[in-house]
């Protein structure tokens, strides 16, 4: 396997960044350039063979800012553009920057599908809870009650979470990070270009303008989210807190939170993280917490294998019909079939 030495600056185009000071996505962009260069190594994927695709929002001006290959596409269709891509080419590494309102409004068929068929993509969801690009409209993850200038008495509709969508359509990879930890987004997204299949990963981000401090109550700054969010990593305690002093068990067939050495729960009874299991309950249930119950999941929640059988069956129906044709060129074409002379 090589070694290819890349830096974060080989990833960096020479485009100036047009988000707004202070948006979460500038975290983003600093996060996937520091992980590309490992990714490189990790992978065995040289800097050409990188290619970025997106759909419509603030988050999809990423591929501009990348020094890699990269699609534009329409809005919601990244995922569609970027099954294609691969599927042509399966020796590129695909990514698809993607908003909460581009993959789970107009682009939520896409999206599933692409998830059900496990096409080996790599998809980071930047989820601000607003359509920010749009200028400060509802988006498909707004809380309920959210008002904004599409509801000015407040929406009347339950939000998606995006880790229980992506677990209940088959997936085989979800983590979630916050804009602002940087080297646990970087972590997260080594080992979807690690995983073999479609992997996810949803970004909390901040949109400073449309839906400030939306994630503040649990992620707002280092020692609220110490205190209110929980780091799962495969084969550790599910502990959290500013000392660890809290954890996870299951009882009553769900989760509950405890406090280590008080009513006798001790470290022996707080769960394992084992993101390898097939099952998918316990996934779901760490995807689904919510603050203030719970504390709010980040890290790699599920990584599972599964058969990425969608773009290698495509490729194996073309060489398949390739060999058995008759037809090979234009010519072959115009005179099969039933032909005729004028005179």
């Amino acid at each position: 396997m090589a070694t290819y030495n890349y830096t974060p600056a080989d990833f960096k185009s020479d485009q100036e960044v047009r988000w707004c000071p202070g948006c979460g996505d500038h975290a983003i962009l600093n996060a996937v350039q520091r992980a590309l260069p490992e990714i490189a190594d990790a992978t065995d994927t040289p800097h050409n063979l990188f290619t970025f695709v997106s759909g419509i929002g603030c988050s999809s001006r990423f591929i501009y800012y990348m020094k890699t290959f990269g699609f534009h596409s329409v809005h919601g269709r990244a995922n569609a553009i970027a099954t294609g891509v691969k599927t042509a080419n399966p020796d590129l590494s695909v990514w698809v920057a993607t908003g909460d309102g581009d993959s789970l409004a107009i682009g939520g068929n896409h999206f599933i599908h692409a998830i059900r068929r496990n096409i080996d993509l790599n998809v980071i969801l930047f989820n601000n809870e607003i359509y920010g690009l749009t200028k400060g409209q509802y988006s498909p993850t707004s809380k309920l009650g959210k008002i904004t200038k599409t509801s000015p008495y407040g929406t009347v509709e339950k939000p998606f979470n995006p880790g229980e969508l992506v677990i209940g359509a088959k997936g085989s990879f979800f983590a979630r990070s916050v804009d602002m930890e940087v080297m646990l987004t970087k972590e997260c997204l080594v080992a979807a270009a690690k995983h073999k299949g479609m992997s996810v990963v949803e970004v909390l981000q901040n949109c400073v303008i449309f839906n400030d401090k939306t994630h503040a109550l649990f992620a707002g700054d280092k020692a609220t989210r110490a205190k209110h969010t929980i780091t799962l990593r495969h084969g550790e305690k599910m502990l959290f807190g500013e000392n660890k002093e809290k954890g996870l068990v299951f009882e009553n067939m769900k989760l509950q939170v405890v406090t280590i050495g008080e009513a006798g729960y001790t470290l022996d009874d707080v769960l394992t993280h084992d993101a390898h299991t097939p099952e998918t309950t316990l996934h779901s249930m760490l995807a689904a917490m919510k603050y203030p119950e719970y504390p709010v999941a980040v890290g790699v929640i599920r990584d599972v294998e599964d058969p990425v059988i969608y773009d290698q069956g495509v490729r194996r129906q073309v060489e398949e019909v390739r060999a058995a044709r008759k037809i090979t060129c234009m010519d072959d074409l115009l005179r099969s079939g039933a032909t005729w002379e004028v005179e």
